[in-house]
Formats: structure tokens, sequence, C-alpha cells
């Protein structure tokens, strides 16, 4: 049920919407919701990440440079790189870190 709470959320949020969807030891499972325009600003993960999109259209921005990424594109986010994503379009997206 976390992606439908996840929408029913941004019915009425401002911001992206974040649910954890598995946690174990040594790794994490996040899922984040975006209405189009809503960014997750600039931020360091302190662990290895891999971004999936789920649904949608996003721009992943990291050093200088922008990555537009659409249904099923993946990405590796290297721990603690400062980066961003904004949403084209509403959209969600899958982040396993660890």
């Amino acid at each position: 049920m976390t992606i439908k709470e996840i929408k029913e959320q941004l019915k009425t949020s401002d911001k992206p919407v974040a649910k954890s969807f598995h946690i174990g030891d040594s790794f994490k499972v996040l899922l984040f919701g975006f209405n189009k325009g809503m960014k997750l600003e600039e931020h360091k993960a302190k662990h290895v990440t891999k971004l999936l999109v789920l649904e949608g259209d996003v721009i992943y921005h990291q050093e200088k440079k922008d990555i537009r990424m659409k249904q099923f594109d993946e990405i590796d986010i290297p721990a603690n790189m400062v980066h961003s994503v904004g949403a084209l379009q509403d959209s969600l997206i899958l982040l396993t870190q660890g």
C-alpha cells in the first residue's frame, strides 16, 4: 500500500513525499513521489544508492550535469555525492541504499 499512500498524500503536498519501503540491517529501500515541478533539493546520501524511475520523467543533477530519466531508467549514485532530483511530470522513484 506504500505507493497508494504516496499518491494520496501528493494530492495535498507541495513537496515530494517519501516513504520507507523495506529496511534491513545493511540496506534501505525508499520510495519518493513527485508532482510535476517538485524538486528534491541538493543533498548527500551516506551510502551508495541506486535510483530507479518507476513512473514519470525526472531530471537527476550531479556535478554540473543533468541527466533526464524516464520510466525504468536507473543510475548509481556514489556515497557522499551531492545531487538533486526534479520532476518534469508526476513521477515515482525507488532508491536502494547500502
